[in-house]
């Protein structure tokens, strides 16, 4: 399965997957990534090329270090490739977003987070991965 199949999968409380968007650096371009995760459903990720970290959806809203824990995958990996789902209306404004993440030790792909958009507009976060 590949991640966007994984991210299209699960739907949460029915809401249909309408776009995936992979992680890309924005300070050098790379695919790779330690996660992090809150209890807050915020993400960031920090690339393992430059080093750079960034905010996954509205994440930045929501961000707590002191309660930030790293990702792992059932294998131990701590090193993902990352996608963003979006669950839009037919007004084109995010409702619901899903966190897709593939281990890059054994490739398994998988949901490691998803929330709900209360609010608009919210369009913008369909390009937040």
């Amino acid at each position: 399965m590949t991640l966007d199949e994984a991210i299209r999968e699960y739907q949460e409380d029915g809401h249909e997957v309408t776009h995936v968007v992979e992680s890309v650096c924005g300070g050098c371009g790379g695919t790779s990534f330690t996660v992090q995760l809150t209890e807050d459903q915020a993400m960031r990720r920090t690339c393992l090329g430059c080093g750079l970290a960034e905010f996954i959806g509205d994440s930045d809203e929501h961000w707590d270090p002191d309660d930030a824990e790293e990702c792992e995958c059932t294998c131990g990996g701590e090193e993902f490739a990352a996608a963003l789902g979006s669950s839009c209306g037919p007004d084109g404004e995010v409702r619901w977003l899903t966190v897709g993440l593939r281990c890059l030790k054994c490739g398994l792909c998988g949901v490691y987070e998803d929330w709900k958009i209360d609010y608009l507009p919210s369009g913008h976060l369909v390009t937040r991965a």
